[in-house]
């Protein structure tokens, strides 16, 4: 069977750093003529302002196929997208799709700002190559998808994210590409509109069309894609099953936290957070920092915070996920009924979690900061790693908890005549 979506050799590269420079004259193209080749020998044929986004990807789709790809920000997942979309050209390679394509990626991509939500449903039907009664035929379904019937009329630079985003994934969605290009579509929208794009991502992907889907929701992926392609620093690291892919993931970049850890500057930290959170240690019940624990030990979860203004009521969590990226608990200082006081300068924080439940295995910590009003004002997803070994937890002499799922749980048993 041919593939329905064909990458060999494809390399993106960008200036960056690059001052924006007015129009040349003709002395400066002459004079620049002849400086180029002696640059260029300088720099060994590679410029100090530019950078491989993607280098040499290589990979096929199946039609009918769901694709995950997934990587850590910054890896070239978007820029892969956006060159199969058709929006950036790649320096170097090819990439053919056999069929329509129906694009979902960031806000702002694809709609005409100044016309209304019909009419740009209508025009991205067009772009697609389809009828205008075809169209007309999915118009209602879209509308009530998207929940927007009041403001359909209306031009789309007056939506709000989630508004825009909502109507653009019913409109990628429903108009029946035979290839649709998903960017982080859980990254807008509330829990309800979450679940029925996965529902409806899931039903695409039923009706034989061809889905990539490009997210850090790792739930998602292992509950959607058949298989996942791992890309690392703009070159594809993992391609194959999803499980080990989605594993491989999360073994990335990941510091295990058997020391002072700096956050200042780490890669998990969300974009729009403010570096708030400075370092990060794990100590056990004796205040010794490490890294691995026995199942039903103390571990204290100690980090600095500097906040840049004044917080009168500060609130903390924490997030224990498993290696697949599932959550398997969370403790907070709201949770905790813990008020702590007003943090007006740099202070450290230490969470204890008096007996570790947990089965062995590698676990990874995610971190915010923020207030009670929901104002999040710093976040670490994944930030760090520890790991839990085999313990006497459960007091009969015995090591041995596999197939006991990741919570460890004691019991007491009696028995009554009837």
């Amino acid at each position: 069977m041919r593939p329905i979506i064909k990458v060999e050799n494809l390399s993106k590269q960008y200036r960056i750093g690059a001052r924006q420079e007015s129009f040349p004259t003709l002395r400066d193209s002459i004079a620049n003529a002849f400086r180029a080749p002696l640059a260029k020998f300088r720099r060994n044929g590679e410029s100090a302002n530019t950078i491989w986004a993607l280098k040499d990807i290589n990979f096929e789709v199946a039609p009918g196929e769901v694709v995950g790809v997934i990587g850590r920000n910054g890896a070239g997942k978007s820029t892969l997208l956006k060159i199969l979309s058709r929006i950036t050209e790649p320096t170097s390679g090819r990439a053919d799709i056999y069929g329509r394509v129906g694009s979902l990626l960031e806000v702002g991509t694809g709609f005409h700002h100044e016309l209304s939500g019909r009419e740009n449903i209508y025009l991205n039907g067009a772009i697609l190559g389809m009828k205008r009664n075809e169209i007309g035929r999915r118009f209602d379904e879209i509308v009530s998808f998207a929940e927007i019937e009041n403001f359909i009329d209306t031009p789309v630079k007056h939506y709000s994210s989630g508004m825009y985003m909502r109507l653009a994934f019913a409109v990628a969605a429903h108009l029946e590409p035979e290839v649709l290009l998903v960017d982080e579509v859980l990254a807008v929208g509330d829990v309800g509109f979450q679940k029925k794009c996965l529902g409806k991502m899931r039903d695409v992907g039923r009706q034989g069309r061809t889905v990539l889907l490009v997210s850090h929701n790792m739930g998602a992926v292992l509950n959607l894609c058949e298989r996942v392609i791992l890309i690392t620093n703009g070159q594809v690291q993992y391609e194959g099953q999803t499980y080990e892919g989605v594993n491989s993931y999360h073994q990335l970049g990941y510091a295990m936290c058997e020391g002072e850890v700096d956050l200042s500057f780490h890669p998990a930290r969300r974009p729009e957070a403010l570096p708030l959170l400075k370092t990060i240690r794990l100590l056990d019940g004796s205040g010794t920092p490490k890294g691995r624990f026995m199942a039903g030990e103390k571990m204290m979860i100690e980090f600095t915070f500097d906040p840049v203004i004044h917080l009168a009521n500060p609130q903390f969590g924490v997030g224990v996920e498993d290696s697949q990226g599932s959550r398997i608990f969370a403790v907070a200082t709201y949770l905790a009924n813990s008020q702590l006081p007003p943090l007006r300068g740099p202070c450290k924080v230490t969470c204890h979690i008096e007996e570790l439940i947990l089965a062995p295995g590698r676990y990874i910590l995610s971190l915010s900061a923020g207030e009670p009003d929901n104002t999040l004002l710093d976040a670490l997803e994944c930030a760090v790693a520890f790991e839990v070994d085999h313990g006497n937890y459960f007091g009969n002499g015995s090591n041995v908890t596999a197939g006991l799922g990741k919570i460890l749980v004691r019991s007491r048993w009696e028995k009554t005549d009837l």
